[in-house]
């Protein structure tokens, strides 16, 4: 699903949200009373790669079943614990197809002082992502052009198009990365997640998961229930719904969260529209209708078209983090008076898009992974159909995020079935949801936390694309407690809206 990405994109938005200004780098490996030559995990071939950080690969089995059979390697990073050390604390931040590497770059944003002080910080790229025998699909030209495909089409060339696009999209994955293709599911990835733990030398499992990283956190509990020692699920997926369901209540929560936005909006001295937010919803479909006859003009030198799938990927990318919200009312002013400058950049965020036109493997392992780990209609007409379905609950969105699957229609490799998790015999886990969540709304975290025997659910009355050190203080105090001390939240807590 186009849609179901990282949270490390909230990094970047906030970054843009301050004129992309620098941040500060954690402290250097000078400043610690230790080394990696004096800590755990040390089978592992450990060297320094700056900034305080150490890395690491280790080899696993391409496939699960024959262990002795090729091997692959999965790249890793960890920072040491500033303080008195408990262990490890592997961390995801979604997609699927995001960089645990990147994002464990970013520890002071992921994980508090306090949890630094006591853990290893580790972040790996899964099998099929960034450093660890990523996938490859297409040139960057040809992701230009795929993602400049209409996503909502509404004429019979449209949809020739589409469907064109969408099976060279797999063709191209087969025929440059056929081997791996059958071993990126996310079980893959969490039978990798414990060789990790085993190597670094944790007898149970730390974790923090978010979004996608919350499946993979889920699927890892329902293998490995006894090797679990803490976990939390940050903006949970339901692993329980189809493609199709998935898709459909995601598109419903980006409406939702648009609504928010608008809301909020017509609170602020800078916002475009003047009505409310009905007529504003107005606009912005007219704004889309307008994009895709016309593109909107693109003042970045890159001679790309801003039609309407540009323009909703830019549309949607601030919606994660109300902190970008200043960002697309500025974006959506230039929009309605013809330039989508704005919105490109911010759509080029979503799709981990470079500025020098290259992307990294972002998309592609995305779609790699969510082909193997469902199953999708068998045909376009059937996804055809899905898709006016959702558009009745989701107008702006639905379409678009159904087709968006349409490439695993044309996948080499069948999808495994959905299934709940039930993780009997694991220690406590700890899911968290935002109730206005855009991407992962709040009904899955729900349901993972009563599907998991042992789920405690942590609601937060917020916006944006999961809670940890979003700005509650009482999500984070939970999770800290949690984590550290293995303190559980009563089931059902809920932290108030901030303000």
């Amino acid at each position: 699903m186009r849609f179901r990405r990282t949270a490390a994109v909230l990094a970047a938005l906030a970054l843009c949200a301050t004129a992309c200004t620098g941040t500060d780098r954690p402290e250097t490996s000078a400043d610690r009373p230790e080394t990696g030559a004096d800590r755990p995990g040390t089978a592992l071939d450990w060297t320094d790669c700056g900034d305080g950080f150490e890395c690491a690969k280790l080899g696993v089995p391409l496939d699960h079943s024959k262990p002795d059979g090729e091997r692959i390697q999965i790249s890793m990073v960890r920072l040491p614990a500033s303080g008195d050390r408990i262990g490890s604390i592997l961390v995801n931040p979604g997609g699927p197809g995001g960089s645990g590497i990147d994002y464990a770059r970013s520890a002071h944003s992921v994980l508090s002082e306090a949890v630094r002080a006591r853990f290893d910080v580790v972040g790996f790229d899964p099998r099929g992502v960034g450093e660890s025998s990523p996938v490859r699909c297409l040139s960057a030209g040809d992701l230009d052009a795929y993602l400049s495909l209409d996503g909502s089409p509404d004429s019979p060339a449209e949809v020739a198009a589409l469907e064109e696009g969408s099976r060279r999209f797999a063709e191209g994955c087969q025929a440059r990365s056929g081997k791996l293709l059958p071993h990126v599911g996310t079980a893959d990835a969490a039978r990798d997640m414990d060789l990790l733990r085993e190597a670094l030398g944790d007898k149970g499992l730390t974790y923090l998961g978010k979004s996608y990283g919350t499946q993979l956190g889920a699927v890892y509990a329902g293998l490995f229930p006894e090797n679990v020692r803490a976990l939390v699920l940050d903006g949970a997926v339901d692993p329980s719904l189809s493609p199709v369901e998935l898709n459909a209540t995601q598109a419903h929560g980006f409406e939702v969260a648009l609504d928010s936005f608008l809301e909020d909006c017509f609170t602020a001295q800078d916002c475009p529209f003047r009505g409310s937010a009905k007529s504003a919803r107005e606009e912005i479909a007219g704004l889309l209708r307008g994009a895709d006859r016309k593109p909107l003009a693109n003042g970045s030198g890159d001679g790309r078209q801003i039609g309407e799938a540009w323009t909703v990927l830019g549309l949607v990318t601030p919606l994660y983090d109300y902190q970008a919200w200043p960002v697309l009312r500025q974006a959506l002013g230039q929009a309605l008076k013809g330039d989508g400058t704005t919105l490109l950049r911010m759509a080029d965020l979503l799709v981990d898009r470079r500025k020098d036109g290259t992307y990294s493997n972002q998309t592609e392992a995305n779609m790699a992974v969510n082909c193997v780990d469902g199953r999708f209609p068998s045909t376009s007409s059937a996804l055809a159909e899905a898709a006016h379905d959702a558009e009745a609950r989701a107008p702006l969105f639905g379409a678009m995020v159904m087709w968006s699957s349409l490439p695993c229609t044309y996948w080499p490799v069948k999808g495994a079935p959905q299934q709940k998790i039930d993780a009997s015999g694991a220690a406590p886990i700890m899911v968290v949801g935002t109730e206005r969540d855009p991407a992962t709304p709040y009904e899955w975290s729900k349901a993972l936390a009563e599907q998991l025997s042992s789920g405690v659910l942590v609601g937060f009355d917020g916006d944006g694309h999961t809670a940890y050190l979003t700005g509650s203080a009482c999500v984070d105090r939970l999770v800290d407690d949690y984590l550290i001390n293995l303190t559980v939240p009563k089931d059902g807590t809920r932290c108030p809206k901030i303000g």
